[in-house]
């Protein structure tokens, strides 16, 4: 009898879903072990303040490291830019949609002074550049401690592909383009991760997966690999087919909202259009601004 193999994920609903939709998609046998993360432990702080993307992502890189689970599956916005030593995203599965969600309140309702909750700095920059009126709300938790505290707020920040994946639907909601609110480099994805020298996994796992969003995320991670950073600092990205290839965009903003800078370009190799169009926003004087911004 074949050994399941073992898939180590947070135990958030969320990602307990994401793991139960790999080991679906598997050719193999598998069973899931949950990992209590840095970012679940501790809640009374920003993510910033603890560690930024990797908070969520280096206990279960451990597990498989440490030859104590075979696959980690991760939400690609929590993962940092650089990959881990000894390891390698060996799947993306086909990607969800990437865009932001404000629920409670459409945009055009929200009042003046309104109350939003959201510990995303990217997602607060990008309100405060539309709304300057609003008064951005610390908001951290899983999915469904968010909804609930945001009963008390005029609307909260999700991303919709956690909405869809878990098929809750608020009765107010608006889904915000990429043009108003640009999302988080990975936000919808799933990226599978092994050991570098496990072939046999990386063999089945390129079985599952799906180019079209490697690509993209390759794409994102490149852009935000040049500067360095993830959820710390008010950064997005969004890469998608079109007929020239792929199109990225991107955008970088102080945390006040009152500067912004976006790009985009098109290209075919990933990984140099990503590195590309963040070599271009700083040399617009992205770098100089996310400094000012860090230091307010």
């Amino acid at each position: 009898m074949t050994t399941p193999l073992k898939i180590a994920t947070r135990g958030s609903e969320l990602a307990l879903w994401q793991a139960m939709h790999v080991s679906a998609a598997l050719p193999v046998p598998s069973e899931i072990t949950v990992v209590e993360t840095e970012g679940d432990r501790v809640q009374d702080r920003p993510l910033a303040e603890i560690g930024g993307q990797g908070v969520f992502a280096k206990e279960i890189q451990h597990h498989v490291l440490h030859h104590q689970a075979t696959l980690a599956v991760h939400s690609a916005k929590d993962l940092p830019s650089v990959t881990v030593s000894g390891l390698q995203i060996g799947a993306w599965l086909p990607r969800a949609d990437p865009r932001d969600m404000l629920v409670g309140s459409t945009l055009g309702d929200l009042p003046n002074g309104a109350r939003v909750g959201t510990s995303s700095i990217r997602r607060a920059a990008q309100l405060l550049a539309l709304r300057p009126d609003v008064e951005i709300v610390p908001l951290r938790g899983n999915i469904r401690t968010r909804l609930e505290k945001g009963q008390r707020l005029d609307a909260i920040f999700v991303a919709a592909a956690a909405l869809q994946r878990l098929d809750i639907w608020p009765e107010i909601t608006e889904i915000l383009s990429p043009e108003l609110m640009l999302p988080q480099v990975g936000q919808g994805a799933i990226a599978i991760e092994c050991r570098v020298d496990d072939d046999a996994t990386l063999e089945m796992l390129a079985s599952v997966n799906d180019s079209a969003t490697e690509k993209a995320v390759i794409a994102e991670r490149s852009l935000l690999r040049v500067f360095g950073t993830g959820c710390s600092l008010p950064i997005g990205g969004l890469a998608e087919l079109s007929g020239h290839g792929l199109m990225l965009r991107a955008m970088v903003a102080a945390h006040d909202g009152t500067r912004i800078l976006r790009g985009s370009a098109s290209g075919d190799e990933p990984t140099q259009l990503g590195s590309a169009l963040a070599r271009s926003l700083v040399e617009r004087g992205a770098l100089a601004l996310l400094a000012d911004s860090d230091g307010e």
